[in-house]
């Protein structure tokens, strides 16, 4: 396996892990729906579940956003070959694609919907993964710009 693969999967590995450790804490320390301020009125940690996409939009839509995840990650898996050595952020942010998009579709797999928790009470709960696939995208965009 090439070193640049290796970066991208171990980048993967990191936010799938790291995604999934904390909703695991979260599950095993608060109820359903429960928030306790970190910043009040600023910063929550607010367990919640979500059928939807990132950010709870699209709500009921768990099997539509499986079958999305596995195309995503078959996607990444044929457009490896041709992200060249020297492509660093555009390795970064597939790794941050791959990783975030597994998180959850691991989530929506066993327990039919994702979990939730970061509230900064002016934009829905998210997680990990879902803040792993935002940087990503917008990652992908600022070098798309670049190349024009």
């Amino acid at each position: 396996m090439s070193k640049k693969n290796i970066f991208i999967f171990s980048t993967a590995l990191s936010i799938v892990l790291i995604d999934q450790l904390t909703k695991l804490l979260i599950t095993q320390r608060f109820k359903l729906n429960e928030s306790i301020p970190v910043l009040k009125n600023i910063f929550h940690l607010t367990y919640v579940t979500n059928t939807g996409s990132a950010f709870g939009l699209f709500k009921e839509l768990n099997l539509f956003f499986i079958f999305f995840s596995i195309v995503v990650v078959l996607a990444i898996f044929i457009y490896l070959k041709k992200i060249k050595k020297d492509e660093t952020l555009l390795q970064i942010s597939f790794g941050l694609l791959l990783g975030g998009t597994i998180g959850n579709l691991i989530d929506r797999l066993w327990h039919g919907f994702v979990i939730d928790f970061i509230d900064f009470r002016i934009w829905p709960v998210f997680n990990v993964a879902d803040s792993a696939v935002t940087v990503s995208i917008m990652l992908l965009i600022i070098l798309l710009w670049k190349e024009k």
